[in-house]
């Protein structure tokens, strides 16, 4: 006991051993192990005041949260607000911003209606993620189309957007009108399927006066692969001032007109086989 208590006699000495250690760079390890000091009070005495080296410090996998929390509350947002946000307890962001001035306290109805607010961000975010995975689990189930799925789908798919004949109106030409390039990649490979030859489809944009034309052209004829001089003249659609168009921004590519020439025969197959599918519906449900 007595050897322990003169070994930290010189203790002036000894702080200034530690100290001059410190700053060299060491940890508190390797200080205790080089001046043979077991006692923990000792040691703490002994650097008091004297930080760390940096690469001692150990990285924080709260740091970006805390550095987040700190801005929000330096915007005026309170505890509430800012653990929504972040998802961290409110003992967690008092600790960190307790240094930073409280913002001014809003009206009631004012905070009501921020609370309000983040927490149908919260609910909208939730339903865009089950969103998501319930259109890719759609998706795997399609898996790989065979010819007659494809063949099918196709004869649907025309039936449901292609022009039709009418007794009081002879229409017997293959003329497919849409907007959606999914639904127009799915029609090429559908004509592709039954052998309809590439020099007989003719390609023409139906758009809206006040759109960008040209980009639409070029836009359509890359996604169907040919030049957009081969396509047929545009038409316009003029401007009802009564009508409040929402098809409107880059995104908006007006519709595209797919015809194919000698075509009244491929027509009246068409018509055939969409009979053929409502027999064999009506026959399932009879």
């Amino acid at each position: 006991m007595a050897r322990s208590q003169n070994k930290y006699a010189d203790f002036e000495g000894l702080r200034e051993r530690a100290v001059a250690l410190r700053r060299e760079g060491l940890s508190r390890r390797q200080i205790r192990d080089r001046l043979h000091v077991d006692n923990n009070d000792i040691l703490n005495r002994l650097l008091e005041g004297q930080p760390p080296p940096e690469w001692t410090k150990r990285p924080n996998a709260k740091d970006d949260l805390r550095d987040r929390a700190r801005e929000l509350r330096l915007q005026g947002w309170t505890y509430d607000q800012i653990q929504v946000e972040l998802g961290c307890s409110k003992s967690s962001i008092s600790l960190w911003v307790r240094d930073l001035p409280k913002p001014e306290r809003r009206a009631p109805s004012e905070q009501a209606k921020l609370a309000a607010t983040k927490r149908w961000e919260h609910e909208l975010a939730v339903r865009g993620v089950a969103r998501k995975q319930t259109k890719a689990a759609a998706r795997r189930e399609i898996g790989e189309l065979s010819t007659r799925d494809l063949f099918l789908t196709g004869v649907a798919l025309y039936w449901a957007e292609g022009t039709k004949d009418k007794p009081y109106d002879r229409r017997e030409k293959v003329i497919f009108v849409n907007s959606d390039p999914g639904v127009i990649q799915t029609y090429g490979a559908w004509l592709r399927l039954l052998g309809v030859a590439p020099d007989r489809i003719q390609y023409r944009v139906m758009i809206h006066i006040t759109a960008d034309v040209e980009a639409a052209r070029r836009y359509w004829a890359n996604l169907v692969g040919v030049d957009a001089s081969a396509f047929q003249r545009t038409t316009i659609k003029k401007h009802n001032p009564k009508t409040v168009r929402k098809n409107v921004g880059e995104d908006y590519r007006g519709c595209l007109v797919v015809s194919v020439s000698q075509s009244a025969d491929l027509y009246r197959q068409i018509e055939g086989w969409w009979t053929g599918l409502v027999v064999e519906a009506q026959r399932r449900t009879a």
